[in-house]
């Protein structure tokens, strides 16, 4: 396989695990259990719950092997300077960009929802603030992703050249065993559950703060270099993932099951079986790995190229991950005071959502400079019917 080709099926994969903020941050207005993020519709459903611990298991997984991946990629195509440019350029510059107003913006939302929460009106009253959960806004919110991928590119850049040879053969011959053989997922997990036993539920949760946790750098690192290394062993493990994408995905919802019920014995129970919290951690991230795994199988076999569709759908995912989180609030702010059970709202508010998301990419980015600094190109725009028979080649 061209180690240099761009791989549609991973540029799919990504833009759906993006696409999939939406839901999942529209859940959270309304899970019945406890909640990092202090705005909550007063209509709850265990559905929402299901749906956070579900999306939660893959996504985030998923996203940091596909960006070490990535990183690999443009390690091999630029260099080791070039590719941290690159990553700098794509994703350091939005963020510094993007940051303070996404943090006015989301501020201001949350306050308006706060006020529906604390009075049912409609109000601006920094008060609230003291009520609820909120210590500071700031922080690095939902870009905290970015903000590790960063640090991550810029580790790559500082350590990878100076691994010596025989520590780079050593971690080569792990990776393979670990990435190939039946039991690599139950050995990835380990380490994973070590750190998820420190939280609540045994479930890593993303504090958001500028200062790295060791915790979550191990945790997403692990699936990052996992990522680095996946790009060097393409050859031979695309075709094992794809022939196991199935299986994977069976396994996968077995151990999900599994981590369903400790989860379940731990609220009811919290002292009743003893680290139970550490044998969540293990089954959720051994769920974590097998459906990551299952995903990448199942792209690479079923998404190995781009419509228009799907293009359209890769183009427009930076940009929905940096602002859906405006519309999940906002809109979820919209439906707090109406009449609607939980479901039509968590179905309204992804539509809605959506459509702002598309609405907006389509007018202010697609064809814009902010198109440029996203994806690295603007779309050019269609031609009229007229000019696309006079431009069609003869």
């Amino acid at each position: 396989m061209d180690g240099s080709r761009r791989l549609h099926s991973f540029d799919n994969l990504r833009a759906m695990m993006m696409w999939l903020g939406i839901v999942i941050h529209v859940a959270i207005n309304h899970s019945t259990g406890p909640s990092a993020l202090p705005w909550r519709d007063s209509q709850a459903t265990p559905l929402a719950d299901l749906l956070l611990v579900f999306i939660h298991a893959f996504r985030m997984p998923v996203f940091f092997i596909l960006a070490g991946y990535f990183v690999a990629l443009l390690v091999v195509k630029r260099g080791t300077r070039g590719m941290l440019v690159h990553r700098l350029r794509r994703l350091a510059l939005p963020f510094a960009i993007f940051w303070p107003l996404l943090l006015v913006c989301t501020t201001v939302l949350m306050l308006v929802y706060l006020h529906l929460m604390a009075y049912g009106t409609v109000g601006l009253d920094p008060s609230v603030l003291a009520k609820s959960k909120v210590t500071s806004p700031f922080n690095t919110m939902h870009m905290w992703f970015i903000y590790y991928l960063i640090w991550f590119c810029v580790l790559t850049a500082a350590l990878a050249p100076r691994v010596p040879a025989g520590l780079r053969g050593a971690a080569d011959a792990g990776f393979r065993a670990l990435a190939s053989k039946w039991w690599g997922p139950l050995v990835l997990a380990i380490p994973l559950a070590v750190i998820g036993s420190s939280y609540r539920a045994g479930v890593l949760a993303a504090n958001g703060s500028f200062i790295p946790n060791l915790g979550e750098l191990v945790h997403n690192g692990l699936f990052f270099v996992f990522g680095l290394y996946l790009y060097r062993h393409q050859d031979g493990l695309f075709p094992l993932l794809t022939a196991r994408c199935w299986r994977n995905t069976i396994v996968g919802f077995v151990t999900f099951v599994l981590a369903l019920g400790a989860f379940k014995s731990f609220l009811d129970n919290p002292q009743g079986i003893a680290h139970i919290e550490a044998l969540i951690a293990f089954l959720y991230n051994l769920t974590s790995w097998l459906w990551s795994f299952a995903l990448i199988g199942l792209a690479l076999r079923y998404l190995p190229t781009q419509n228009r569709v799907l293009q359209y759908v890769s183009d427009s995912s930076y940009w929905v991950f940096l602002v859906h989180m405006l519309g999940t609030i906002g809109f979820g702010a919209l439906l707090y005071s109406q009449p609607f059970g939980p479901v039509t709202k968590i179905a309204l508010n992804i539509l809605a959502t959506t459509a702002a998301c598309l609405l907006t990419y389509q007018v202010l980015v697609r064809h814009t400079v902010i198109g440029v600094l996203l994806n690295g190109r603007r779309q050019p725009k269609a031609l009229s019917p007229a000019l696309a028979v006079v431009a069609e080649p003869k």
